[in-house]
């Protein structure tokens, strides 16, 4: 695979997967500013993996976008478990909504300076909406985090389980070298460092506690196509109508 095929395959996978269970809480969401909120980010998410996958498409020859969502096998999907994990109760997804959008604010903003135009032009696009995301996420968490002892706890609780999958984020690509030598993208051990700072910084001062920070594994997580059990039921859910008529003009 091309190197800049492969990691825009993951951020468009990343987003498109992530967008998909956060539109799960729309009409759901314990409040209704955030079922709103919810239901806009799902949007985003799957906004910016229509556009990932417009320049794959028109960059590379690759199939159109409906077809890189909707048509592949979990095999070729190359999203990291977190995000393919059920919503659980909302202080689960709202822990990982924390964890995934401090990574993905610094990796765009890492990605601006990428040697790859269209990606570089994709990546200042979205900082608005990414900017959002995270300021989303912080708000509530802190809320939750100085509310009360249960709502501590149930955030506590999620963020010790979710913490150590979020190591799968930054698994190394197998070109990951090449990547960063030729200016494409400065490497996920440089973005892992900065995100843990940030997030480090953040439950600190509410008083949460990371649990032992996890290395990823490269070859053995969501990157090379080695998924959880909740992915293919997901795409099976989020395909079955585009797949019931694959012939249609959608």
């Amino acid at each position: 695979m091309n190197p800049i095929v492969e990691l825009i395959t993951k951020l468009g996978d990343d987003a498109f997967i992530l967008g998909h269970r956060h539109s799960e809480w729309t009409g759901l969401g314990p409040i209704l500013e955030e079922d709103i909120a919810m239901s806009s980010m799902a949007q985003d998410k799957i906004g910016h993996a229509l556009a990932l996958y417009t320049i794959l498409h028109e960059q590379f020859g690759g199939p159109d976008p409906d077809t890189i969502g909707f048509l592949r096998n979990e095999k070729e999907f190359r999203c990291c478990h977190l995000v393919e994990y059920p919503n659980g109760e909302y202080d689960f997804t709202l822990v990982r909504h924390f964890l995934f959008d401090h990574a993905e604010l610094l990796r765009y903003q890492l990605l601006r300076q990428s040697t790859f135009a269209p990606l570089a032009r994709f990546a200042a696009k979205v900082m608005g909406e990414l900017k959002y995301h995270v300021l989303h996420a912080d708000s509530l968490m802190q809320r939750l985090a100085l509310g009360n002892e249960e709502s501590h706890a149930r955030l506590q609780a999620s963020l010790t389980e979710a913490f150590p999958l979020a190591a799968g984020i930054f698994e190394k690509s197998p070109y990951e070298d090449q990547l960063i030598a030729e200016g494409v993208f400065a490497g996920e051990a440089l973005l892992q460092q900065q995100w843990l700072k940030e997030i480090e910084q953040r439950v600190q001062a509410w008083d949460l506690h990371l649990p032992e920070a996890r290395e990823p594994l490269a070859g053995l997580g969501g990157r090379y196509g080695y998924h959880t059990p909740y992915l293919q039921p997901l795409l099976d859910e989020l395909t079955s109508v585009f797949r019931s008529e694959e012939n249609a003009s959608w």
